[in-house]
């Protein structure tokens, strides 16, 4: 079965076929939103995800944070201020929609393909949810928006082909071959000579610390001319780590990716029991107990010493990733709204550790004697229920 047809399936929605996560959320944000208008969004997500908030005009209003979970905080944000949100659903961790019923929030997915609220899967509850087969599928690429009505999915359908680069069935059999080489790595304990491997091979984008560069002159220099040209001036940077994320996909990427996402369902135990174990730390970030029945992508754990662990895990061939430090507004300072508070996301950037719920046994040896991060700046522990 096609990935779309999977997701119409599990939401109820109408869905547009990507080849990126990243290019579904530009659309989206294309769509429901008009140049100028203020957009809410958290500081700890993806390299890519603010720029493509720029690409499209908005000006990005950087929240608050929970401590808990390390989405927005609804309860500090002021949402009267914004026009729109975007909401991250950390690792799986859902953000606090009901806080923002009657808005326009677009929710992107990719962290969050098997999370329910209430029963209702993440991705139902905005105009627009954007899901990634990169992430919990594990395909390498490709995504999904999905919709409520036909009409907006047509008008979507015809924005994303204006935006499509030619496919090529070369790169195709490239981007299979080596998400299988990845897993089957995994599955074998082979994950630290396949890391050292990427290196060797420069398969590893080049990065200052956790983030991209930014490079603010050639920044704004291709912000202007997005005025006029749209979202490709800005390719160098919403590319990132996948430099085909316009490109169109063939028969065989849509196929292996369809089998990945049917794969899930098959996981969701083991995926389960790894969260469950987690959450048993005394390090685990407060949100993920009250969510230990979900199937998350990554478990958050607040630790001392994040980048020591990441060096143990990683001789242990647990490979550690979606880091996202330091927040927006202060990786790109002078292209956000800056939050108002922003202690809580400088110290959650700086102590999280995600660690995959697959290879929590893997894991457990390291992650079960770090020390927890020292405590959170001021009263926020107080300001949101999980």
């Amino acid at each position: 079965m096609s990935p779309e047809k999977i997701l119409t399936a599990r939401t109820g929605r109408e869905s547009v076929y990507l080849p990126s996560n990243r290019l579904g959320l530009y659309l989206a944000l294309r769509h429901w939103c008009t140049p100028g208008q203020r957009l809410l969004m958290s500081p700890i997500s993806a390299d890519e995800i603010l720029f493509l908030v720029l690409a499209a005009g908005l000006i990005p209003v950087i929240a608050p944070i929970s401590v808990l979970d390390g989405n927005i905080d609804a309860v500090r944000a002021l949402l009267g201020t914004v026009d729109a949100v975007l909401t991250t659903n950390l690792y799986g961790l859902p953000d606090d929609l009901r806080a923002m019923a009657g808005m326009v929030v677009i929710e992107d997915v990719a962290h969050a393909a098997e999370t329910s609220v209430d029963g209702r899967p993440l991705g139902t509850f905005g105009v627009a949810g954007v899901f990634s087969l990169s992430k919990h599928a594990g395909a390498g690429s490709g995504g999904v928006l999905v919709v409520d009505g036909a009409a907006d999915r047509r008008v979507l359908e015809r924005g994303r082909d204006l935006l499509l680069q030619p496919g090529a069935l070369r790169k195709d059999l490239l981007s299979v071959a080596t998400s299988a080489a990845r897993h089957l790595a995994l599955r074998m304990d082979m994950a630290r000579p396949a890391m050292r491997a990427a290196r060797v091979l420069g398969l590893d984008e080049p990065r200052e610390g956790y983030r991209i560069a930014l490079r603010p002159g050639a920044l704004r220099e291709a912000l202007a001319r997005s005025r006029d040209d749209g979202l490709p001036p800005l390719d160098p940077w919403v590319r990132a780590d996948l430099h085909d994320y316009r490109r169109a996909r063939g028969g065989l990427a849509r196929w292996y990716q369809g089998r990945r996402l049917a794969r899930l369902p098959r996981e969701r135990e083991r995926r389960l029991a790894g969260v469950a174990r987690l959450a048993e730390l005394p390090t685990v970030a407060g949100g993920v107990r009250a969510h230990a029945d979900q199937p998350l992508f990554r478990v958050p754990l607040l630790v001392a010493d994040r980048d020591l662990a990441i060096a143990a895990l990683a001789r242990r061939g647990v490979p550690t990733g979606y880091l996202y430090d330091p927040p927006y507004d202060i990786y790109a300072e002078a292209f956000v709204e800056p939050s108002p508070e922003p202690e809580v996301a400088l110290w959650w950037a700086r102590h999280v550790l995600p660690v995959d719920p697959l290879y929590a046994a893997r894991a457990l040896p390291v992650v079960e004697s770090l020390r927890p991060a020292p405590p959170p700046p001021g009263d926020h522990l107080l300001t949101r229920a999980a």
